[in-house]
């Protein structure tokens, strides 16, 4: 039987999700956004080429890519009880989420700024503009559309990182649905938190798309 108890460990997975999910997906972009953007500025075919700097950042973004979740998550516990002093719950869940998310940031941002139509950019040079004039007032202007986009891909994926997180006691529906559909085979539970899951990235993807294409000038 459904009660009232369920209803509130519910909401409580959902406050815990959101809040693993976006506090993940902004320390991510502190990281990730400078990361992408260098990563598209030294490039051969960047404003500023640099192969020793593209090579060193492109190197470990696959590495880090290349590591499944689960396993990261385990690797980072030490770095995790260092910062938050457990390695379980919510807030711990962040730590590895935040590394998992900023090299997949940092090469959504670096795909983005690469999209942007290199007259513009030849343009401000012309102009004399320097590197950091073009990166903030040409480059992620020009692209703020396609980052957008994929700050909605990023909240989905974070999200479903999170989810992942239960197996080890990561907290919010994830961790619901594990200790209670998995291991108590109470399948109602279960069922109730992927639906929540799905909800909450359909609202994000509904929400991130909309905003695009009101930014989107080319329209």
């Amino acid at each position: 039987m459904w009660t009232s108890d369920l209803t509130i460990m519910m909401l409580e997975g959902v406050r815990d999700t959101l809040l693993m999910t976006l506090l993940s997906t902004f320390f991510g972009y502190l990281l990730g956004l400078p990361w992408g953007i260098v990563l598209a500025v030294t490039d051969k075919t960047g404003i500023r080429p640099n192969a020793v700097v593209y090579k060193a950042l492109d190197v470990l973004a696959n590495i880090l890519r290349s590591v499944p979740f689960l396993i990261l998550l385990i690797l980072v516990m030490p770095l995790t009880r260092l910062i938050v002093g457990k390695t379980t719950g919510s807030a711990a869940t962040i730590v590895p989420l935040t590394i998992a998310a900023a090299p997949f940031i940092g090469r959504m941002i670096e795909s983005s700024i690469k999209e942007v139509d290199h007259g513009v950019v030849e343009a401000a040079q012309s102009m004399g503009a320097d590197t950091l004039t073009i990166i903030w007032k040409v480059l992620l202007v020009e692209a703020r559309t396609s980052i957008l986009v994929g700050v909605t891909i990023a909240i989905g994926t974070i999200l479903g990182y999170s989810a992942m997180a239960g197996v080890v006691g990561g907290g919010g529906l994830g961790d619901i649905a594990m200790r209670y559909g998995y291991y108590r085979y109470e399948t109602l539970i279960m069922i109730v938190s992927v639906v929540l899951l799905v909800v909450l990235v359909q609202i994000f993807q509904t929400l991130g798309m909309r905003l695009s294409v009101k930014l989107d000038k080319r329209k």
